[in-house]
Order: structure tokens, then C-alpha cells, then sequence
């Protein structure tokens, strides 16, 4: 099963192949910032993929679109910044976000 390890809180957790990045980082008992149902359309959970970048799904158009609209052009520049509720776990990534904690 993949690991995700997610910095600067230090925190690795196993993930079913398929499973967003917060989804599998939340079902462990931890919160990720978000502002809106989990669908990319606020952009609050976006993360920088630290290693690993070929072990999550490509980015789709829905979260390009949603990175364009809310975080400009150049959000999309660096393929590193993707949203945790769209990134999906194909193999062990580490990713970084400030805010992610125990519920």
C-alpha cells in the first residue's frame, strides 16, 4: 500500500492506490485546511509534491481550471503544486503543507 508522508508536521500514513492525497491524510484522524466539499474549487488544500511527483495521478482539467482561477497563471508553471483533494496516490509520495494537524 503507498505511503504518504506529509511535511513539516512529519506524519506518514498508508493509502489505498487511488485515494486522494486528503482523503487518505483525513481518514488517519488528521485535519487539512479546505474551504470548500472537497471538489478543487477553492484551492485551500493545495500542497507541493516534495518527491514523488510520478506517483500521483495527472492533473485533470478540473484542477487546472480551478488553479488558473484562483491562483493565476502561474499556479500551473510548477507541476510540484497540485490539490490534495484531486492528487491521487499511485505509489509513496511526500508532500508539503503548513496547517495539517490532529483532529
Amino acid at each position: 500500500m503507498p505511503r504518504i508522508r506529509v511535511e513539516p508536521i512529519g506524519i506518514e500514513v498508508e493509502a489505498p492506490v487511488n485515494e486522494t492525497v486528503m482523503d487518505a491524510v483525513t481518514a488517519h484522524g488528521y485535519y487539512w485546511p479546505q474551504g470548500c466539499p472537497r471538489n478543487g474549487e477553492c484551492t485551500n488544500c493545495a500542497m507541493e509534491i516534495v518527491s514523488g511527483l510520478g506517483r500521483v495521478t495527472a492533473m485533470g482539467r478540473w484542477e487546472r481550471a480551478n488553479l488558473l482561477r484562483q491562483r493565476g497563471p502561474r499556479s500551473i508553471e510548477d507541476p510540484r503544486l497540485r490539490l490534495a483533494c484531486q492528487a491521487r496516490v499511485l505509489g509513496d509520495v511526500v508532500v508539503y503543507k503548513r496547517g495539517v494537524e490532529p483532529e
